[in-house]
Order: structure tokens, then C-alpha cells, then sequence
């Protein structure tokens, strides 16, 4: 069964926009990191009682701007999650009508989502005692209101990180655990006689304030305090953006099973391929029935819809292999509607693909890296490993304008 292009390639652009919205926190966080190692560098010339005093209020101070950092990424992630489910849920509804005959394509239903959905996502924790209903549940319980398929805050709460918790608790967590981390690498270093200069480079590495970069180059420079949670907010971000997105789509799928009844766990794009993605991989499920990624933790697999062509008494459109560009959308987009056979991967797909095609989905600059790593690897290990090693970054605006309305362009 073929599937889409589209959606390969809306994951890879769902994994841009995690690597912004992460170097984004990852960047706050190291500023307060780097401050606090400028100030210790100060202390040596200080006597005993004052050196102690000065050292105890630079801990404190970290440790309370870090607390003010777990707070707004939490509003950061918060406000990025809830414009993505609005897109997200947009672009699904649009791929969905594309499958279908322009006769058919009104029948689509769309999915109404909560304004606190995605606050419900980051910050509810499902396993406390007292959850308290929030207000869009409330009221459609309390005035009757008619079926609706809706992503609602009381659906927020049951979405967890695999490991059980929500981004809020995570980034206190992170916080907490760092500053700890960081007084205690101060003060053994001190009192094993380590001169402030050591002790800095240990902690930052070779990072500084306003490091170029991707965030993983940035974690590549970084030192015992950056490093570690740099990619900590990496796996935090990109897992919880899978998660809604993959959350999205299901409640969109799910909402029009006239159309489809089942869908296919897809996992191409995710680089190392855990044992338990690699086992689902291809597999199809009912709705409501089968896995959903994430499955772990920076987890890129996706869920993608199965038409119900039989069902709705059409006939399948035809696979298509080798598309040219499309000059009515633009001298570097491919024809839309482009599918990628089921005996062919999406690595496999797009190395088939003109460069035109490759450069409106990996960016132009991009294309000979991909090119070589097919070469030397296959296409479809070059697609996991370009996936995984890409740094580019998309804001939510720069999602917008690429899916206006929903569609790709």
C-alpha cells in the first residue's frame, strides 16, 4: 500500500521545529549557566569568609534562575505544542481530502481542539489524586452539547512522556538536578584545590555566549552542566512534539473512519530504530487499538492512514514511483499527490527523486550530503542518518507559511 510523500515529509519537518523550539530553552539555559561561571572566575581574590559568602549567593542565585528558566520553557513549550495541534490537525484533515475524489473530499470531518489542550499536555500530571475538570470538558458535560470529535484538556491529561511524566515536572526536575550538579562540582573542585579556571572550563566546556551552531554542536561543546541537559531538552522537546503531533493526527483519523479504519506504524525516519519501533515498523492497527509513537524517548515514527478505498467503493489511485517538478506549484516542487510504493522505503523513495524534488524536502544545501550518504550507506539508512545529524531549525510562523491551510506547498 503506497503512502503519501507528504507525510515523510512532514515528520522531517516536525523534526526541524522540535531542534528550534529546543535550542530555544537549550539557549536560556545556558546563559544562566555561563553567568554563573563568569561570576566564580571573581571569587579567588576574595579572603576566606567573603569568598564563601560570594560563593554561596552565586549557588542561589543560579538555583533560583533556574527554577524561573523550568517555568518558562514550560510556557514556552506550552504555547509552541498548542499552535502545532492546530496545524498538525489542519494538515491531516487536508492530506485525508487528497485521497480522496474531489466528489468525496466535503465528507472530511475536522477535529476541535481545546484552547487548554496543550496546557493540560505539559503541565497535568494524570496520576494525581485531585484532577480538577477544566473548563471546556465542564461545560460540554454540563449543557449537553451534541457529539463532537475534539482534542479536549481531559485528553491532555492522559498524554505522559514515555517515562510517565509531563514537560513541567520534567524541566524542574532538570533544574533542580543541575544545580545540585553544579555546587557540587564547584565545591569538590575548590576544596581538592583546583584554581577557578579549571573549575569553569569543567563545567561549560569549550561554550560560550552566543555559540553558533546547532544544539548539538552547541551539547558537543559543552561541559559538565550544559552538555548532558542540552540533550536532555533535545529529547524532551522532540519527544512531546512526536507525541502531539502523533496524538493529532489519531484524533483526526479517528474522526473520519468512514474513510479510513486502520492505520501504519511508520518508522523510516527514526534514526537507530529502537527494538520495539523496528518490530512495529510497516504493521497496521485499528484506531484506538495499536501503538502510537512515541515508544521512547527521541522516538521520529509516525502513524499514517489506510483509505478505505473498498469501503467507499472507489478505485485506488495509482502508485507513483519517479515524479518531475510540477511547474504550476513552482519550478522546485514536486506534484503533489506523489506516493511512495509499499515495496519502497521513503530513503529509497526520494533518492529516485530529481534534485529539485530532494532540494524542497531536505533544502537545497542539504541534497549532496544526502546524495553521499546514500552512496556510501543505502537510501534508506542515508534518510535515518540525515535526519538524525540535521540541525536545521523551523519556527512555528515558518510552519505556518510552509502548510498554509493545511496543505504543503
Amino acid at each position: 500500500m503506497s503512502t503519501p510523500a507528504e507525510l515523510y515529509r512532514n515528520a522531517i519537518d516536525l523534526n526541524r521545529f522540535s531542534n528550534g523550539v529546543a535550542k530555544r530553552i537549550a539557549v536560556a539555559y545556558n546563559d544562566l549557566v555561563l553567568d554563573a561561571v563568569d561570576q566564580l572566575r571573581g571569587i579567588d581574590e576574595l579572603a576566606a569568609p567573603a569568598k564563601a559568602a560570594r560563593l554561596r549567593a552565586i549557588l542561589a542565585q543560579l538555583k533560583q534562575s533556574l527554577e524561573g528558566w523550568a517555568e518558562s520553557s514550560t510556557a514556552i513549550a506550552v504555547e509552541e505544542l498548542q499552535g502545532l495541534t492546530v496545524l498538525q490537525s489542519e494538515f491531516v484533515e487536508d492530506q485525508l481530502r487528497r485521497a480522496l475524489p474531489v466528489e468525496l473530499r466535503d465528507q472530511i470531518r475536522s477535529v476541535q481542539i481545546s484552547p487548554q489542550f496543550a496546557q493540560s499536555v505539559a503541565t497535568v500530571d494524570p496520576t494525581a489524586i485531585n484532577v480538577v475538570s477544566l473548563s471546556d470538558d465542564l461545560q460540554a458535560a454540563v449543557a449537553g452539547a451534541p457529539q463532537t470529535f475534539s482534542l479536549t484538556a481531559a485528553q491532555g491529561t492522559t498524554i505522559t512522556l514515555p517515562n510517565g511524566k509531563v514537560l513541567e515536572k520534567s524541566f524542574r526536575g532538570l533544574a533542580e538536578s543541575q544545580a545540585d550538579l553544579f555546587a557540587k562540582t564547584v565545591r569538590n573542585g575548590l576544596l581538592t584545590g583546583e584554581s577557578t579556571d579549571k573549575i569553569a572550563r569543567r563545567l561549560k566546556g569549550r561554550l560560550r555566549f552566543g555559540q553558533p551552531g546547532s544544539l548539538r554542536q552547541m551539547a558537543q561543546a559543552g561541559g559538565e552542566v550544559t552538555a548532558v541537559a542540552n540533550n536532555q531538552v533535545m529529547a524532551l522537546i522532540r519527544t512531546s512534539i512526536n507525541q502531539v503531533a502523533n496524538e493529532t493526527s489519531q484524533q483526526v483519523y479517528k474522526a473520519n473512519q468512514d474513510v479510513t479504519k486502520r492505520y501504519r506504524y511508520v518508522a523510516t525516519l527514526d534514526s537507530r530504530t529502537s527494538p520495539i519501533c523496528r518490530s512495529l515498523d510497516g504493521r497496521s492497527f485499528e484506531y484506538g487499538k495499536g501503538p502510537t509513537p512515541p515508544q521512547h524517548f527521541n522516538c521520529r515514527s509516525t502513524t499514517v492512514p489506510i483509505i478505505d478505498y473498498s469501503g467507499l467503493g472507489i478505485a485506488r489511485p495509482p502508485q507513483t514511483e519517479l515524479r518531475r517538478p510540477n511547474t504550476a506549484f513552482g519550478p522546485s516542487r514536486a506534484r503533489r499527490g506523489d506516493t511512495v510504493p509499499s515495496n519502497q522505503t521513503y530513503g529509497e523513495w526520494l533518492d529516485k527523486q530529481p534534485n529539485e524534488v530532494k532540494a524542497d524536502v531536505l533544502g537545497a544545501s542539504k541534497v549532496p550530503y544526502f546524495n553521499r550518504l546514500a552512496r556510501k550507506y543505502g537510501p534508506t539508512d542515508a534518510i535515518r542518518k540525515f535526519v538524525s545529524q540535521d540541525g536545521s531549525e523551523l519556527t512555528l510562523d515558518q510552519l505556518k507559511r510552509r502548510y498554509p491551510n493545511g496543505s504543503s506547498r
